[in-house]
Order: structure tokens, then sequence, then C-alpha cells
């Protein structure tokens, strides 16, 4: 299960690090005291069709989204040891690309790029794989990290092979469990705003409370909706993605569901795997929940 606070900006025009068009809204909210929510009995969430945005985008990159990418964790190793609190993540791409390269537009702040999330937290976005990623101040104990493709508009590649994960331990690495990722306790850092020759890409990581995960049980991975979004965004439809492991959907010829609720009262499911886009969220805070539910409609739980 994974909840996630998203908001919906009272004007347009508010981006940073990942873009600046519609379903590209980046840096995790940090629940402004002008984002208000509205009461829920304004909700009228309905699925909408793919943006014409997304689409248009899609237009103008020819086979890419026809591509089958997959990744090889070649840091940390699988089980590692690490004695530092600045892990090293370096990534190996290969795969049927049909010109699918993870790189960052130096105008518009956007390209592909690969999820990285450790542990139950939030995605970070990680552009150029010719340099290791960092995830810095992570704290002692045991890790879980996962990676997988994504486009431009965060919605990730499903292909065999696409998706890895590896477990790892930091001992006596020198974390600061009060240090907060950024000044006003967010987790936001690439290199949008930075020099990419000195700057390596990376983020600053807040203790983590997830629960262990067992790689070999159906596994839901949270991806998007993330941060916040505009009006415009909204009335086009939110996108809600996800990664699943072990585990086929009822619609996909399985046994399980994703039941998502936003805002603790609107529930409703999905039965297939691929991405959705929800419509009429109203300006202010919102927040999502996914699950994993089986064929007896009971919570799947791995990880926390």
């Amino acid at each position: 299960m994974k909840i996630t606070k998203i908001s919906i900006l009272l004007f347009a025009g508010l981006f940073a690090a990942c873009g600046g068009t519609a379903n590209n809204a980046e840096p995790e909210s940090n629940g402004q005291a002008n984002m208000v929510a509205r009461p829920r009995a304004d909700l009228k969430i309905s699925v909408a069709e793919r943006p014409q945005a997304i689409k248009d985008q899609m237009a103008a990159r020819g086979e890419q989204d026809s591509a089958a990418p997959t990744l090889k964790i070649a840091e940390p190793k699988a089980n590692a040891s690490l004695a530092s609190s600045t892990v090293k993540v370096k990534l190996e791409l290969a795969g049927d690309l049909k010109g699918y390269e993870p790189h960052m537009d130096a105008q518009t702040k956007m390209g592909n790029h690969v999820h990285v999330i450790l542990d139950n937290h939030p995605y970070e976005a990680y552009y150029n794989l010719g340099r290791e990623f960092e995830l810095r101040n992570v704290s002692d104990g045991d890790h879980t990290l996962r990676v997988f493709p994504s486009r431009p508009w965060h919605e990730s590649y499903k292909n065999t092979g696409a998706f890895q994960m590896v477990k790892f331990k930091v001992t006596n690495g020198g974390a600061d469990p009060s240090k907060p990722a950024t000044a006003n306790g967010q987790s936001m850092s690439n290199t949008a705003n930075a020099d990419p020759s000195s700057t390596p890409e990376g983020k600053d990581m807040a203790p983590s409370t997830a629960g262990p995960v067992d790689l070999t049980k159906p596994l839901l991975t949270y991806s998007r909706p993330k941060g916040e979004y505009t009006q415009a965004d909204a009335a086009a439809g939110i996108m809600i993605d996800f990664w699943l492991t072990n585990v086929k959907l009822s619609g996909d010829g399985g046994t399980h569901r994703i039941r998502y609720t936003i805002d603790g009262t609107e529930t409703n499911f999905i039965d297939k795997w691929q991405p959705i886009w929800i419509a009429g969220l109203t300006p202010g805070s919102h927040s999502l929940k996914l699950e994993l539910i089986d064929s007896n409609s009971s919570l799947v739980d791995n990880g926390g």
C-alpha cells in the first residue's frame, strides 16, 4: 500500500525539475497553506482519456513508445553491506530501445528517465545513466532499491526486464536522521538547476519507515501521481501509474485488482495493468492510496 499527497494549484505555471507541460508536474508538495482542499462533496471523479498533450508527445517520439528497455542494477550489488550513508546507484540500459535514451532536454527540463525508489520514498528521476546517481544520507539498516524506465510524462515501461530491485544494508554509515532533504523538508534534487559536469544527480534521504519486501511475493510499486499540478492538468486528467511484480490483474488473466482511494472517500478499482487518467480533482491538496487486492478482496501487504 502507498499513500501520497498531491496538490492542484490555484494558478498555472508552477513546475520544477521535470518539466512544464501537462501531467509533468514534479516536485513533492510541501503542503503550503494556500493549498487548502475543498470539501470532499465537491469531488466528481471520472476516468478520462489519455490527454491530447501526451498523445502529441507520443506522435513526436516515433517508435520509442513501442520500445522494450531493460535495466540492470550494477551498483549497489544485491545483498551488499555498505559502510557509507552515500549509496552510489549505477544502472546499465539494454533491450530493444528503438531510440529510447534517458536524457534531460536543457530547455524544457524534460526527457526520458529512470524512476529510482528507495524503500517507501517517492521516486526520483534519473536522467544521465552515464554517471552515478547518489542516494545521500541513507540511514543504517536494511533497504530495498527499485528502478524502472519512464517516459517524459512519467509513464513507466512495463515490459519484462524493465523493473529491477535489490536489497542492501548500510552499517555505521553516519547518516544524520534529523537532516531534512531540503530547506522545507521535502525530497527533491537532480541536475535540472545544477552543473551536470560537477554535480551528480541524487537525493538526500529522510529516514525510511518501510517494512521488509519479499522479492518472491506479489508486489505493488507506486509511481504516479506525485507533486503539484495545475488546474489545466486536473481538467485534462492526472495519471495513476504503478509497477506490478509477481502478479497479474483480473483483466489481464489474473485474480488481483488495484483499489485506489482519493481523499479517503472516493474508491474505485483498476483491473488492467495500464495507466489511467482521473479528472475532477478540485484545487487544493489531495491524497491518493493504492492497494493490491487479492481474489478474496483482502489487502496484499508487501513492503509496508
